[in-house]
């Protein structure tokens, strides 16, 4: 089976995200999709703004509880932190020999990609499905043979944007599903001290 991994902190899953997944799945470049709520991203330490990872994991739960074709998997919660996508992508490899996996990421993130822990490696031996971001541009051609661009809507949209709107009182309506909001309210998420 091929499986699309979708990583992230998703400090909250927005709908952006939610979209993104459906469109990703239904692309016929992958038969499930996979999110990984990553426990800790390398890139993101030190973040004060980040709310734990069951509660992060528990909102990307409610929000696709009803998808059969995307799953919310807390793999990366058993593997060592910082989760290097390397690292992750390897352990699934060994843990479900009989799959492929793709991994999923923004044009940001390609952008950025020179960074990345064994970058050049997950290059090597993975295919890679890159969405297209807001205010990133990406050469097509200069994409090496393992990276497709896949054709999606662009979500203006931010995990930042709704803690903000959170911090302020705002409502999260068509920002996140009911469900997602209900449990931001009700375990006092991002709330400023």
């Amino acid at each position: 089976m091929r499986i699309g991994i979708f990583g992230g902190s998703f400090n909250p899953i927005h709908i952006g995200h939610i979209e993104l997944a459906r469109e990703l799945q239904q692309s016929g470049l992958v038969d499930e999709l996979w999110l990984l709520v990553s426990p800790l991203n390398p890139l993101k330490q030190g973040n004060p703004d980040i709310a734990s990872y069951d509660d992060r994991l528990e909102m990307a739960r409610l929000a696709l509880k009803d998808d059969e074709h995307i799953h919310v998997s807390d793999f990366e919660s058993h593997l060592p932190i910082p989760s290097y996508t390397y690292t992750t992508l390897q352990e699934l490899k060994k843990s479900y020999p009989d799959d492929e996996f793709h991994l999923v990421i923004g044009a940001d993130n390609w952008a950025n990609f020179s960074n990345w822990y064994r970058g050049e490696d997950i290059i090597k031996e993975f295919h890679i499905l890159m969405y297209a971001r807001p205010g990133w541009e990406i050469d097509v051609e200069s994409l090496p043979a393992t990276v497709t661009l896949v054709n999606t809507h662009l979500y203006d949209m931010s995990s930042t944007l709704v803690r903000q709107r959170t911090a302020h009182g705002m409502s999260l309506s068509g920002m996140v599903p009911g469900e997602v909001e209900e449990y931001i309210i009700s375990h006092k998420l991002y709330k400023k001290a």
